[in-house]
């Protein structure tokens, strides 16, 4: 049976007007009320009506788009890919209507992605697309998988870009693993054996796919003896990219290249390697993640994996709207392609 105003007044010790004038903010209420009224909302996942437009129909004209921070550059090329297809002109051949995307930025808050699926259930939103990683917490997993399953039950298409699958939603899954290990197995190739590793937040999905990958190339070569030493996390940002290189070169000063878990972090590693004397690639191969514009730009030009990002948004949002079929079991798999470019080259000799 569906919740109702008065079920969320009951549990909140209030009136029925009082829960109206909350969810309204319209009218002046005491914060410890509101604070209790909105706490009966989440617990009973009461469902707002949401504009008026959307009550004749299953769903609204609003289409949610999470990103971890539209600042960087990963997010935003899906973000802005996934928001062109909502625009489509009304009545275009094989497209609906037009939709309204609206982004949301989690700032890597998992309480924040939580809220915002909330309130875009109550929205009654025709669409969800949740882009890049997810964070490794079991209560937090599981109540995603709680939200996903409530939103795809109220009629909400929910599309996962770049995060690992659930049930009730499709997914365009990256092959962060496969894309690592063969970006360190061109390392090793070229000749080196002393390989650090600037890697992302320890509690993030994409990390941990990452550095499974990076590792299953080092043991491959028989060179995993002292991976974990040679692993320094941190902030998918540049300053985590320096102060990770300084922390690298003081664990082992001879080390001939270090790999980081995207690109954004090499430019901090380049920067760090530059301001202790290094050369890149003379004494230090570079490697990053993900083909970001400026990675071709860069000197030396990036080696690093290019992830389609902009081709994986579009799909993201086609599917989203229903404008293309589901692939098979609900999940199709993104492949990396290798860039090799002039800031790996092998290691110096002596």
């Amino acid at each position: 049976m569906a919740v109702t105003l008065a079920d969320v007044a009951a549990r909140a010790r209030v009136s029925a007007a009082t829960v109206s004038r909350v969810l309204s903010g319209n009218y002046p209420v005491a914060e410890s009320t509101r604070a209790r009224v909105l706490r009966a909302v989440d617990e009973l996942e009461y469902v707002v009506n949401g504009p008026a437009s959307a009550l004749a129909a299953a769903t609204s004209d609003l289409v949610g788009v999470l990103v971890n921070d539209i600042a960087d550059p990963f997010f935003g090329i899906i973000a802005g890919a996934v928001q062109s297809e909502m625009g489509a002109p009304i009545g275009a051949p094989g497209r609906g209507g037009e939709k309204l995307a609206v982004i949301c930025s989690t700032g890597g808050s998992p309480e924040r992605e939580l809220r915002y699926l909330t309130l875009l259930q109550r929205q009654r939103a025709a669409a969800v697309v949740l882009t890049g990683s997810a964070a490794e917490q079991p209560d937090h997993a599981a109540a995603v998988a709680t939200k996903v399953s409530r939103l795809a039950a109220s009629g909400t298409r929910v599309v996962l870009c770049g995060r690992p699958p659930l049930e009730d939603a499709v997914t365009l899954a990256f092959d962060n693993r496969g894309g690592a290990r063969r970006l360190t197995e061109h390392l090793v190739t070229l000749g080196h054996r002393r390989i650090g590793y600037v890697a992302g937040p320890a509690e993030r999905t994409t990390t941990r796919h990452r550095l499974e990958g990076h590792r299953a190339a080092l043991a491959g070569a028989g060179l995993d003896g002292d991976a974990e030493r040679l692993t320094v996390h941190g902030l998918y940002d540049r300053p985590s990219g320096y102060d990770a290189t300084l922390e690298l070169l003081r664990r082992d000063s001879g080390l001939t290249a270090i790999v980081a878990a995207n690109d954004t972090i090499a430019l901090g590693v380049c920067a760090a390697l530059r301001d202790r004397g290094r050369r890149i690639p003379e004494d230090v191969s570079v490697a990053g993640f993900d083909d970001l514009p400026f990675s071709a730009d860069a000197v030396p030009s990036l080696t690093t994996v290019r992830l389609p990002l902009h081709e994986a948004g579009i799909r993201a949002g086609r599917l989203a709207l229903g404008r293309e079929p589901q692939p098979p079991g609900g999940v199709a798999m993104v492949r990396g392609e290798l860039m090799a470019r002039s800031s790996t080259t092998p290691p110096p000799r002596g």
